[in-house]
C-alpha cells in the first residue's frame, strides 16, 4: 500500500494523540486481552477520551457526530490502535447498531440514540441469536404482541454479549407469521431496565463471563422504537450484518498478533523460533495475514467507491477468524509448558472470571500465560456474526451462483 503525504500527516497525527491519551493502564487493557472485547471499564474510559477528540466514530457522517473518515484514513486508525495496544471499543452501539440507525431510523431516533451512544450514555448489546435460531436467524421465535402504542415481548436470547453492562438491547422479534420466515420479523429497541427483563449468565471455557442468555417476560416497549417498518426487521438485521462482518480489518490486529508470537517464541531456555518447522508455520502463517491485508485493502477501495461490504464481508469474515484461530494455536505452541497453568489473572478480560483461581504473581512469561486464555476464549470466532459456513454458504449463492 503506497500511501499519500496526507495519509502520512494523519498516520503521524494519530500516533501523536494515542501518545498523548493512553494511559499505562489503558495500554494494559489492550495488550493482555483475552477476548475480541476489552475490560469494560477501560473501554468505556478510552471511548471518553476519543469522544472528547471528536474521534469515537471513524465512519459515521459529521451531521451525527462521526469522523466521517475515509476508508484509507479508518484503515490507518485501525491499525494505529492496534500498534498502540489502545483497547478496542465494543462493536454493538457504535460500529452496529449505530449503522442501522442512520440507515433506517427515523429522525427522532438519530436525534435522541446516537448522541448517548457517542457519549457511552447509552451502552449496547446485540439480541439476535436464541436456543433454537443461532445460525438460522430467521427461525427466531421471541414475539412481540401489539397491545396500542406498546409491543409486549416474550422470550428469550442467548450468547448476549455483555449484556449484563448494557443499558440497551437491539432485539430481532417476531411481530407476524407468514410463509416466507424472514417476514414479520420486527427491529426493536429495549430498554434493559424495562420490567421483565432478566439475565443469566454464560460462563465460557476460559472462565469469562462475557456471555449471557436474556429472559423477556411481558416486557412492554413503544412502538416509536422500532427501527425500519413493522415485520420488515429482517432489512435492517441484513444491513447491520453486514457491517458486523465485513465493517472493519481484521489484519492489522493480526500482524501485530504475530509479531508477539515472534517475541514469545524467541525466548525462554529453549527458543522455539529456531526449530524449522515451527519457523514454516509462522512463515505461512504470515503469508495468509499478508493475502488477508491485500484482500482488505481491496474492498476498502470498492468501499472508498461508494460500496458495500456485500459478500466481501463473509469472505473477510471466514479469512479473519479462521486465521484469528490458527494464530492462537501458534501462540499456545510457543507458551510451552508456561500455557499449561490456568492463570486467568495475567489476562485482562472482557468480563469477570467466575471460575476460582490464584490471584499470584504469573507463573512464566505474561504471554504465555495468557495464551491459552486466547485460545479458549477465540473459539466462538468462527461462530458469532454467523457462522463461517452459513459465510461459505452465503458466498456460494450470492457470487458463485451455487
Amino acid at each position: 500500500m503506497l500511501w499519500t503525504d496526507a495519509d502520512q500527516a494523519f498516520t503521524a497525527e494519530v500516533r501523536a494523540f494515542f501518545d498523548a491519551e493512553l494511559t499505562d493502564d489503558l495500554r494494559a487493557a489492550g495488550r493482555w486481552m483475552t477476548s475480541v472485547y476489552g475490560d469494560h471499564d477501560a473501554s468505556m474510559e478510552w471511548q471518553a477520551r476519543l469522544h472528547r477528540k471528536g474521534w469515537a466514530a471513524p465512519a459515521w457522517p459529521r451531521r451525527y457526530g462521526g469522523c466521517e473518515w475515509s476508508v484509507t484514513q479508518r484503515y490507518i486508525f485501525s491499525r494505529e490502535r492496534a500498534l498502540a495496544g489502545a483497547p478496542p471499543l465494543s462493536p454493538m452501539g457504535i460500529a452496529m447498531c449505530g449503522p442501522a440507525l442512520i440507515g433506517h431510523g427515523s429522525e427522532e431516533q438519530k436525534a435522541h440514540f446516537l448522541p448517548r451512544m457517542l457519549s457511552g450514555e447509552h451502552f449496547w448489546c446485540q439480541g439476535y441469536s436464541e436456543p433454537q435460531a443461532g445460525s438460522d436467524l430467521a427461525a427466531l421465535a421471541m414475539t412481540a404482541r401489539r397491545d396500542g402504542d406498546s409491543f409486549v415481548c416474550n422470550g428469550t436470547k442467548i450468547w448476549t454479549t455483555h449484556a449484563n453492562v448494557a443499558n440497551w438491547i437491539f432485539c430481532l422479534v417476531r411481530t407476524g407469521q407468514y410463509d416466507v420466515p424472514q417476514r414479520g420479523i420486527t427491529f426493536l429497541l429495549i430498554p434493559m431496565d424495562a420490567p421483565g427483563v432478566t439475565v443469566h449468565p454464560i460462563v465460557m471455557s476460559s472462565g469469562e463471563r462475557i456471555q449471557n442468555q436474556i429472559f423477556f417476560e411481558d416486557v412492554r416497549v413503544p412502538v416509536a422504537n422500532v427501527v425500519g417498518a413493522i415485520d420488515d426487521g429482517w432489512t435492517v438485521a441484513k444491513y447491520l450484518l453486514e457491517f458486523e462482518r465485513g465493517g472493519s480489518a481484521y489484519a492489522p490486529e493480526l500482524q501485530v498478533r504475530l509479531a508477539r508470537i515472534r517475541e514469545l517464541a524467541a525466548g525462554g531456555l529453549r527458543p522455539l523460533i529456531s526449530d524449522p518447522l515451527f519457523g514454516a508455520r509462522l512463515a505461512a502463517a504470515q503469508m495468509r495475514v499478508d493475502v488477508l491485508e491485500s484482500y482488505e485493502f481491496r474492498v476498502l477501495a470498492e468501499a472508498a467507491r461508494g460500496g458495500r461490504p456485500g459478500v466481501a464481508g463473509s469472505a473477510m469474515k471466514i479469512l479473519g477468524t479462521e486465521l484469528s484461530q490458527h494464530l492462537t494455536e501458534l501462540a499456545l505452541e510457543a507458551a510451552g509448558s508456561y500455557g499449561v497453568a490456568f492463570q486467568p489473572a495475567a489476562g485482562i478480560a472482557g468480563g469477570p472470571n467466575l471460575i476460582p483461581h490464584l490471584t499470584d504473581d504469573v507463573f512464566g512469561p505474561r504471554a504465555a500465560a495468557i495464551a491459552p486464555l486466547k485460545y479458549l476464549n477465540d473459539r466462538a470466532g468462527s461462530i458469532y456474526a454467523g457462522s463461517n459456513e452459513i459465510q461459505r454458504g452465503i458466498i456460494a449463492k450470492a457470487q458463485l451462483g451455487l
